[in-house]
């Protein structure tokens, strides 16, 4: 196995875990927002099963290394600077707590990497367009759907019990919600990056075509993703937790048994959909069903906005890494130094204003406070 390979695949676990911290509020931002988990306790407990999730399929990762590009017309210079833009992209959004994909980002930066080496021939727009944006489209909004439906039917269930009870049940439940998305997350988040090494490891010939993830991709991008959730991603459990909305715990169960619903749908037919736009989707649905006027329609645009700029801003960033390092060696080196730079700027900066696990469920102060409405499951 050749440096650049080693590298390649380091580069590829790299991003599994920024996809983790990225990704944590997937499972556990409503369940940390409501108290229904302790933050450290709760992002441990997802990174355990995301661990567990991601040897559970690899339909997905059949998906992206053998069906979006041509893996016989790229090279792994291609695939390094594909996942350095996911990366950028990833750390940029963490950075202004946005909730956007990973799996967009990773998508796109493998997009414009293999269009300015190989050309848009090299890449199969029918497996886009089916397993890329469609999900992209519709998944959140099935998501939001069932969550609505699924909250207006358990207010009315919860107003006929008693109210202290109504509320620890919900806030029991959401235990089990939460873990139910956290191992739905490693079963579809981990194989994007097991399909990226596996696709290197077919382009140099060291894999046969429409290969699956040998076990030791399987176990080493499970536990980068682990690791990174277990790190936190504060900042985006803030946004999803709180500055959509004022969440309770019958909103949050709701929104993550329609989350889990949706997810793991999805990983069993290899639709590579992004978690977090099924989680937010949920969320925003939820908190719709909830008290009218709850939900902070401002900062739901914005993560819209961040939804439908991820992919073609990483496939711009995939491009310009991909084609700098298919110059050669000098190439690559400049990738990765320009990423290892920009990554520890990045970090520098969000250490003046920072998000820990003890400030996670402060009000963020640039947001109006919502009452917490009266409802039968507070």
């Amino acid at each position: 196995m050749s440096v650049l390979v080693i590298a390649v695949i380091l580069t590829a676990l790299a991003f599994d875990f920024t996809n983790g911290f990225h990704d944590t509020a997937n499972a556990m931002a409503t369940s940390i927002a409501t108290g229904a988990l302790r933050p450290r306790v709760a992002v441990l407990l997802a990174g355990a099963l995301n661990l567990i999730g991601a040897f559970l399929s690899v339909q997905v990762a059949l998906t992206i290394s053998s069906g979006l590009v041509d893996e016989a017309r790229i090279t792994p210079q291609v695939i390094f600077g594909a996942l350095s833009g996911a990366i950028l992209w990833n750390l940029l959004t963490w950075l202004a707590g946005l909730p956007s994909s990973s799996s967009h980002a990773l998508f796109g930066g493998l997009i414009g990497g293999t269009w300015v080496f190989a050309g848009s021939g090299a890449i199969h727009l029918s497996t886009v367009v089916d397993m890329v944006l469609v999900p992209l489209a519709l998944s959140p909004v099935v998501a939001g759907l069932v969550a609505l439906a699924a909250t207006w039917i358990a207010y009315r269930i919860a107003a006929l019990g008693d109210r202290r009870t109504i509320a620890r049940g919900f806030r029991n439940a959401q235990v089990v919600s939460a873990s139910m998305v956290a191992l739905a997350h490693g079963t579809n988040d981990a194989q994007k990056t097991m399909g990226v090494i596996t696709l290197t490891l077919i382009t140099v010939g060291l894999l046969p075509a429409r290969s699956a993830p040998p076990l030791w991709v399987v176990l080493l991008c499970g536990a980068a993703i682990a690791a990174g959730t277990a790190m936190g991603g504060w900042r985006i459990i803030r946004t999803l937790g709180h500055r959509i909305s004022t969440i309770e715990s019958t909103q949050g169960f709701v929104a993550e048994a329609a989350s889990t619903a949706v997810i793991l749908s999805s990983a069993n037919l290899g639709f590579a959909l992004s978690t977090t736009q099924v989680t937010t989707g949920a969320v925003l649905g939820s908190a719709t069903g909830g008290r009218p006027g709850s939900v902070r329609w401002s900062v739901a645009a914005t993560m819209l906005g961040g939804w439908l700029l991820t992919l073609p801003a990483a496939a711009v960033l995939g491009a310009l890494a991909a084609w700098t390092a298919s110059r050669g060696t000098v190439g690559t080196v400049v990738v990765g130094g320009t990423l290892v730079v920009l990554a520890v700027l990045i970090r520098l900066i969000a250490r003046h204003r920072p998000v820990t696990a003890a400030s996670v469920n402060d009000a963020p102060s640039a947001q109006p406070t919502v009452a917490a409405p009266a409802r039968a499951a507070a």
